[in-house]
């Protein structure tokens, strides 16, 4: 696996892995409470065996984002996108899994000319409506209790031209996880076309 750097951005310390240079970027935010590295696999296949660019945004190292959680949202969402400065990516696929996947939501919502495309995988029921004209690809799991395939349904149902569906048939909320290798060739298959 690829080790992990710390950028610091306006005094914060994120954690960020890179791997793999091809054509198709693709930024993954972790599930809260999961570090970067709960995406590795997942990550290592797309870079590996499907030629992408990957980069793991991980947590924070030092302090916690401060203030109200639309103002901690702010911070994730210019996290990301220092991170992508940083490493020279103009755009990039932006996904996350759960709270990470509301992450790349709000990150593709502000900064819509930095996004190829919005990754769910597994979604939650936030109240981020999704960029106009930005592909959305969303993952699912068919048993996950914590992000229901009906939330899913119900997100994609705002923009049936634009948006799909996937699901990992017996796979709980960790299906990144768990379903690793599964959930990469989804993504590669989907991502690949652009």
């Amino acid at each position: 696996m690829t080790e992990s750097s710390v950028f610091e951005p306006a005094g914060r310390a994120v954690s960020y892995a890179e791997e793999g240079d091809g054509p198709v970027a693709l930024v993954l935010i972790p599930e809260r409470g999961l570090e970067g590295d709960a995406l590795g696999v997942v990550a290592h296949y797309l870079a590996e065996e499907a030629g992408f660019h990957i980069v793991r945004i991980g947590s924070r190292t030092t302090s916690a984002p401060s203030g109200s959680e639309a103002a901690a949202m702010d911070e994730r969402v210019e996290d990301v996108v220092a991170v992508m400065d940083l490493l020279g990516l103009d755009h990039a696929w932006i996904g996350g899994h759960g709270a990470g996947g509301t992450v790349a939501r709000a990150v593709v919502a502000a900064h819509a000319d930095r996004a190829n495309g919005l990754l769910l995988l597994g979604v939650e029921d936030a109240q981020t409506a999704l960029a106009p004209a930005i592909p959305v690809l969303i993952v699912q799991g068919t048993d996950d209790d914590i992000t229901p395939p009906a939330i899913g349904e119900r997100l994609q149902a705002t923009a049936p031209d634009r948006a799909s569906i996937k699901t990992i048939g017996g796979a709980g909320h960790l299906f990144p996880m768990t379903h690793a290798v599964e959930t990469a060739v989804v993504i590669e298959e989907y991502l690949d076309w652009d």
